[in-house]
């Protein structure tokens, strides 16, 4: 019975080893918002209703606030977004965000009392989601990568990136062509830069199926990516923060001639 027990436990302390690196090994490919919602006295409202959206990539998600006015929105690509709070009796309140980084950020909303039969349009100055930089970019998310007909998986990034940004035009080898130029492309997977050719006739590329969402920069990219002049690929990979985690069972024995299953 002892290497049985033994067997158990390192099983069940692998499986904790393993989600756990896992876990450490995507913390950084996506972003945390969370904060309070607290109505003029600084009280807590609980049920606060807090969504997140992006009206250019199409991401949104929502979450309730707990006892405490508390609320968190984890596994958030990222991008810029347009933060709302909202409770029954209150009148909504909104905050533009930054998510760039895996560092949590922290904001906090104070909702005015509102009477619930009328419905008040506030109009604040706040950061523009369009963005009024020179540098011109196309926001894709997983919305959009599900209704795109990928050919093949080999070169599915390559197809995303032609199918979904205007200015790129392919050629019958599965590369791709920005703004006329194709020397000087380059990827950056979750901070990661990759120069080396992206496309079927070198290796297979990185699978939609794991790319949260992507930002192609066209033009002139900024300098945090290096000399490259014409066309940077910003991929954002699925991290697997806040999904459920895998239900199952462990059946094990172990037998008298020292066989065990």
């Amino acid at each position: 019975m002892s290497k049985f027990a033994s067997a158990i436990c390192t099983l069940v302390v692998s499986l904790c080893l393993v989600r756990a690196l896992a876990a450490q090994a995507t913390s950084g490919t996506s972003g945390v918002v969370h904060g309070t919602v607290l109505d003029p006295d600084q009280a807590a409202i609980v049920g606060a209703t807090v969504t997140i959206e992006n009206p250019v990539s199409h991401y949104t998600h929502a979450v309730t606030t707990d006892t405490e006015g508390k609320f968190e929105l984890g596994n958030i690509p990222f991008n810029n977004y347009h933060l709302t709070a909202s409770a029954p009796g209150f009148q909504s309140s909104a905050q533009d965000v930054n998510v760039r980084t895996p560092i949590p950020l922290e904001v906090k909303f104070s909702l005015a009392v509102g009477a619930a039969t009328t419905t008040t349009v506030a109009v604040t100055a706040a950061a523009d989601l369009l963005e009024t930089n020179s540098t011109a970019h196309t926001d894709v998310d997983r919305e959009l990568f599900d209704k795109l007909p990928v050919s093949t998986q080999s070169s599915s990034l390559s197809s995303a990136v032609t199918m979904a940004t205007p200015g790129i035009s392919a050629d019958s080898n599965g590369l791709f062509h920005g703004l006329g130029d194709h020397a000087s492309n380059s990827f950056s997977v979750d901070g990661e830069q990759i120069t080396d050719q992206q496309s079927k006739v070198f290796s297979n590329q990185l699978p939609l199926d794991s790319v949260q969402s992507m930002e192609v920069i066209e033009g002139a990219p900024p300098a945090e990516y290096g000399d490259k002049t014409s066309l940077v690929i910003v991929v954002t990979t699925r991290s697997g923060l806040g999904v459920s985690p895998p239900r199952g069972s462990v059946t094990a024995s172990y037998g008298t001639f020292g066989t065990s299953n």
